[in-house]
């Protein structure tokens, strides 16, 4: 629906008004044949996975695709989603209440606590009213509830469907809050259920076994674990970038995929038969996209499109089961530029993302712990985990940012370590970024299942609060 249709030309001031804290839902309400006259939609809903690819941007969609193309013979599950006639597709509006660019807090608190907020608060109004998170009152008509995430568990995207607190960063007190109100539990952030690490020094862990909840830190352990609730954090922080774990033995045995996790989940529920809303989220492409790392953001994009794949698969052939696959907001704006004459060394380019063996994340911690001062050491390094060799004045560019923490660089996003490594690694890859931040754009939604055609058209991030509502509630 164009903001102009059915109505007056809307201002700026206008536009950034209904931006914000519900004024797209008065929009649409104002607008005969709005979304608010439109039939509720039929099919029993007795599940819904909610699956969210953190921070990616548009572009990412495509990349991903023809990356998996590239290097693994075969296409992404999500294009194969969006390709689906039977499934709805549309576009998310993303704003929060106090700016057009939202954080994951805003985003996560519009989908769990169905308002707007400001960035950086979890279910608090600006007001500082206090939203019951979603888990809550799907609990109160016997839905269960699932969170399974790449960050911390406690991070805000998770914590936007079952925790409230007016700071994001305040993990510590949103861990006791998941207790009897989700079920299942998967990701990183041990350090915030730890007495050895907690500032209270309260043993929760010991809270949640004492609860009913099976407790596990290993891979290994949640694959064996059964029925019932389930405590699995595998990471103080939050899991490794999928480049990394790939590429470390150590890692990938400890450390279970998106994927499997998602599958411990899912099973628990489908064989339990009450109704649930599970939240599986790929945490750390919004992460690679802010540090500009291209291998770290497709590798776990691909590790997320291989969750959606498993429950695609898992639920085939059901009519009870929705499965939305959408973004909270952008980030970066990553896209493939052309190479060569005539664009004719694109490919060639953009396939070298292969041969990157580490994360941005793991480069910076190697050389800050190798105490390194040295253009040559650095070039090494990079050269043993991308392949580049950096040219002089690249190295002694990087270098002294790493001394300074500053850059020659007329974008303030992109004079950093993390802005020079992504820009220098494009000139070898073709990938350019807009900046270091999350961006504005609306995000991509699909959905496949009963009532499917809530998330077609254009999407105000609030209404899916009340379409869960609606379907479980």
């Amino acid at each position: 629906m164009s903001l102009h249709e059915n109505g007056p030309e809307l201002g700026r001031r206008d536009w950034l008004k209904t931006a914000s804290a519900g004024g797209f839902a008065a929009l649409i309400a104002a607008n005969p044949g709005s979304a608010e006259e439109r039939k509720k939609p039929a099919g029993k809903v007795m599940g819904v996975v909610f699956m969210v690819s953190d921070g990616m941007s548009p572009g990412v969609f495509t990349m991903a695709e023809s990356y998996s193309q590239l290097t693994r013979k075969r296409g992404t599950a999500w294009w194969g989603l969006w390709s689906d006639k039977s499934s709805a597709r549309g576009l998310m509006d993303t704003a929060s209440a106090d700016s057009m660019v939202t954080d994951s807090a805003a985003a996560a608190t519009a989908w769990g606590g169905g308002q707007r907020v400001n960035n950086g608060a979890i279910n608090v109004t600006p007001e500082a009213k206090t939203l019951t998170p979603i888990a809550e009152l799907l609990k109160k008509s016997g839905v269960k509830t699932g969170l399974v995430s790449t960050a911390t568990i406690t991070h805000a995207t998770p914590a936007g469907f079952a925790a409230s607190v007016a700071n994001r960063d305040d993990e510590d007190a949103i861990a006791p809050q998941y207790l009897d109100r989700v079920d299942v539990l998967l990701g990183g952030g041990s350090v915030f259920f730890d007495p050895k690490t907690r500032p209270d020094k309260e043993d929760l862990f010991g809270r949640y076994e004492k609860a009913g909840y099976g407790v596990v830190r290993h891979r290994s352990d949640m694959l064996k674990a059964r029925d019932g609730k389930l405590l699995g954090l595998f990471s103080r922080g939050h899991l490794p970038f999928s480049v990394d774990r790939d590429h470390s033995e150590e890692m990938s045995g400890r450390v279970p995929t998106l994927a499997e996790m998602s599958m411990a989940a899912l099973d628990r529920f489908l064989e339990g038969g009450s109704p649930f809303l599970l939240q599986i989220e790929g945490a750390r492409i919004d992460h690679a996209a802010h540090l500009n790392d291209i291998a770290g953001l497709l590798g776990d994009q691909l590790a997320f499109d291989d969750a959606v794949a498993a429950v695609r698969a898992k639920v085939a052939g059901r009519n009870d089961i929705l499965v939305v696959v959408t973004s909270d907001h952008g980030n970066a704006n990553p896209g493939l530029n052309g190479i060569g004459e005539g664009y004719s060394r694109s490919t060639q380019a953009f396939r070298k993302i292969s041969g990157m063996n580490a994360s941005h994340e793991r480069i910076v911690s190697e050389w800050r712990k190798s105490k390194g001062d040295d253009a040559n050491q650095l070039t090494a390094l990079i050269r043993s985990h991308t392949g580049f060799t950096l040219k002089s004045a690249e190295a002694a560019a990087l270098l002294e940012v790493f001394k300074s923490g500053k850059a020659i660089e007329w974008s303030d996003q992109l004079g950093n370590p993390e802005g020079l490594l992504g820009q220098m690694t494009g000139n070898h890859t073709g990938i350019g970024w807009s900046g270091t931040t999350h961006t504005s754009d609306p995000t991509m939604v699909s959905a496949i299942g009963p009532q499917a055609e809530r998330f077609s058209g254009l999407v105000i991030n609030t209404d899916v609060f009340r379409h869960l509502m609606e379907m479980l509630g």
